[in-house]
């Protein structure tokens, strides 16, 4: 066993070896600082992970900040990564400009000598954003050399957990986003009975949660240097976690990018203790098969599952059996975190409700279980009325157009055989190159076939043409066939035969008659199916909160107290362009939010009328006209043109709007922010000596747009849910009345400043 280690110990150095001088090779990661600046390039997720993978030895990962983050090249994408948020999450090619404009700003050899020596000075690179209120606090953002150490960890996290973490932990991963959770809801959870939503009371990420993150750290990670610079980003309040809070998730800039990953991480005992509960419940109630149940038996069996979501520091649980059995799995989750995370558990309002009879809210909808029948429910009078209507007038228009093909073609072929005449003619009965008899003959012949197929599927003319050549003939009469000839005869009864065979209508009646009664069957068994479905199945309905998508509307000033679309005068300053924008943002946002809901159709509406009329009426205030001008100038799909005079659309049509569904997977971009912010730009004939606020953008010809929040216009508290839309984030109030930098190719991004 001994010698079998050895050779095991020697193997793994071996391929390290390798690994190291591959990776090496295409990085130019060196000890020799000459090679260091000659080789300098962004890497890939492969070769990342492959850099990441050599520390890995023994079941840990040993040295990740002095041999990967302090990599020049994992620096570099860090910075690529930070470029691309600017332009829409695509990656620009040539890292030659990249590197250019990074050390413009920063020496990246600097960056990581002073990382691996352990001499990164994060308080230096912290800036404090004072607030706008006397009583208010201070907000504390990363400068951008900061912001490109953070993403370099997060990478590195992310490769080395992600893979690791549970499949219903969402949030902060690719591919795991909020619709990928609510799909999972919607596809996967079957006759819910009771559920519960663990709710935290506010309270932020303490020294005591980190020393139980850096515990569950050393369990996969060996690294002073990495858990001393969390814990320096956690001390700066650089990195801000509040559980409870309504902040987490959305991109806002009091919340960093890596606090997603380390969120997950210091959930990751929960995650498994749920997946233990969920084995255990399986091995304890078995799924039995159809088979295996006695046919006399009329009772249906059902199989009690566990079910668990969690996004975040959200978490819902779902289970299928008693409430009893509910309670026991709540008590043993809020025991797990009060004792083991030492979290503080809001008990009062996380109880177990009826999944059939309550509502519970949960990544910003709300669930419910009901019958299949509710979600798939079955054409009404009416809707059967109006398909047969529209069956028949398909049907009168198909006729139509067979006719006039029909009409078409008797022309084309009286064309065709009136220039093959004249052809013959002109040749005077000689041979010439152009051989147009074979093609007229292809053309006949394929329109024959299609005339006979057409013929053979219509029983009424079969049976009219078997009546006509059938009926009453007096060839059947003995005394007539004795006396006509026999080859006349054997000719007239194959002829009948033929006629039996092609034209009797008694077959394709009998196969109309087995379709229709197979379509009656296949109708009854649906019905069945569904019958039983609804006595026995619930299934998940996803709906948007209209009542807070409204009050949402109202409280932004979109409608006045009737509900009716109003203007919005803050906005009249800005450039008609910049308006529609703003309210285009606002709306594919909303959009592509709730578009995996049931009641999406109201969504859509608020979106098509308030925000579009909203907007038309903004314009008009602006331009001092009336609503109709506005549309007759701008159209209800808000065309502007641009410089070129070229007609550019920002807001979705109204035609886009009705044709979206659930068809999109990907994780939604933040909805609350643009919401709750405006950017108003500022008019003046001075030349900013600074440049674009956008990571990595040299443009020095910005314009400077002030931040206005829609918290502090209206002077209300986000934690007050009275005033406040409930579980609708809120961006940091110090950063009201701030001003920012844009240039014309950043002017869309809201959060230019977020990391």
């Amino acid at each position: 066993m001994r010698v079998f280690l050895l050779y095991f110990d020697a193997v793994e150095a071996r391929i390290n070896h390798l690994i190291h001088h591959r990776f090496h090779s295409l990085t130019g990661c060196s000890n020799s600082p000459a090679l260091l600046s000659e080789h300098w390039k962004p890497i890939n997720r492969t070769q990342l992970e492959t850099l990441i993978l050599q520390q890995y030895s023994h079941g840990k990962f040993y040295n990740l900040v002095k041999n990967v983050i302090s990599t020049p090249s994992v620096l570099l994408t860090a910075c690529e990564n930070l470029r691309a948020k600017n332009h829409g999450g695509t990656s620009s090619s040539d890292s030659s400009s990249l590197i250019d404009s990074v050390s413009k700003r920063f020496s990246v050899k600097e960056m990581a000598r002073e990382l691996r020596e352990e001499r990164f000075d994060v308080e230096s690179c912290c800036i404090t954003v004072l607030p706008s209120r006397k009583k208010g606090e201070s907000l504390v953002l990363p400068n951008l050399n900061l912001k490109v150490v953070v993403e370099a960890v997060r990478m590195v996290l992310e490769v080395v957990y992600d893979k690791r973490f549970a499949t219903f932990a969402y949030g902060g991963r690719v591919g795991m986003g909020r619709h990928t959770a609510i799909r999972y809801l919607k596809s996967s959870v079957e006759n819910p009975s009771w559920w519960f939503r663990i709710r935290f009371s506010p309270h932020m990420f303490c020294d005591h949660h980190f020393r139980k993150l850096s515990l569950i750290m050393e369990e996969k990670i060996e690294d002073k240097l990495l858990t001393n610079l969390i814990k320096r980003l956690l001390e700066s309040e650089v990195l801000r976690i509040e559980f409870g809070g309504c902040s987490m998730g959305r991109g806002f800039p009091q919340e960093s990018a890596l606090s997603a990953i380390l969120i997950n991480v210091f959930f990751n005992g929960l995650d498994k203790e749920i997946q233990d509960i969920r084995l255990r419940m399986d091995e304890e109630n078995p799924k039995l098969d159809s088979n295996e149940l006695l046919s006399s038996s009329n009772v249906f069996r059902k199989h009690i599952r566990v079910y668990a979501i969690r996004y975040l520091d959200e978490i819902l649980v779902i289970t299928s059996g008693s409430k009893m059995l509910t309670m026991d799995l709540k008590n043993q989750i809020v025991k797990f975190l009060e004792g083991k995370l030492e979290l503080k558990v809001d008990k009062l309002n996380t109880v177990i409700h009826s999944a059939v009879s309550e509502k519970i809210d949960f990544l910003g909808v709300e669930l419910q279980a009901v019958l299949p029948s509710v979600l798939h429910p079955p054409m009404s009078e009416k809707a059967i009325r109006a398909r047969k209507k529209y069956l028949k007038q398909k049907e009168a228009k198909a006729l139509e157009l067979r006719n006039a093909r029909e009409t078409n073609r008797k022309k084309l072929g009286l064309k065709i055989l009136n220039h093959v005449f004249k052809k013959l003619k002109q040749s005077n009965g000689f041979k010439f190159d152009f051989h147009i008899e074979t093609e007229v003959r292809d053309i006949f012949r394929a329109w024959g076939e299609e005339v006979v197929q057409e013929f053979l599927g219509s029983l009424e003319e079969r049976q009219n043409w078997h009546r006509l050549l059938s009926a009453g003939d007096f060839f059947y009469l003995k005394s007539i066939r004795d006396q006509l000839p026999h080859d006349l005869v054997d000719a007239y009864d194959q002829f009948q035969m033929q006629v039996d065979k092609y034209l009797s209508p008694v077959k394709i009646r009998k196969a109309l008659e087995e379709e229709k009664q197979h379509v009656e069957e296949k109708e009854m068994k649906k019905y069945s199916e569904s019958t039983v479905e609804d006595l026995t199945k619930l299934c998940m309905k996803v709906a948007a909160p209209m009542h807070l998508v409204r009050k949402a509307v109202k409280m932004a000033g979109f409608t006045n107290s009737m509900g009716r679309p109003r203007p919005i005068k803050l906005l009249i300053p800005l450039d008609d362009t910049d308006i529609i924008k703003w309210y285009a943002g606002i709306g594919q946002r909303w959009l592509d939010f709730f578009c995996c809901c049931r009641n999406f159709k109201m969504v859509k509406t608020v979106v098509s009328y308030h925000l579009r009329f909203s907007c038309l009426l903004t314009l008009a205030e602006k331009h001092e006209s009336t609503k109709r001008e506005a549309i007759k100038h701008y159209s209800k799909d808000l065309k502007i043109s641009d410089a070129n005079g070229m007609e550019e659309i920002y807001f979705p049509t109204e035609r886009e709007i009705k044709m979206m569904g659930d068809k999109n997977l990907s994780d939604p971009k933040p909805v609350d922010g643009v919401l709750s912010m405006a950017l108003i730009r500022l008019v003046s004939d001075e030349q900013f000596a600074c440049s674009c606020i956008a990571h990595f953008c040299d443009r020095m010809d910005v314009v400077i747009y002030r931040i206005r929040l829609l918290q502090n216009r209206l002077n209300v508290n986000p934690l007050n849910e009275e005033k406040w839309v409930p579980r609708m984030g809120a961006i940091h109030e110090s950063l009201n009345k701030k001003c920012l930098p844009l240039c014309s190719d950043h002017e869309e991004i809201k959060f230019v400043f977020l990391s």
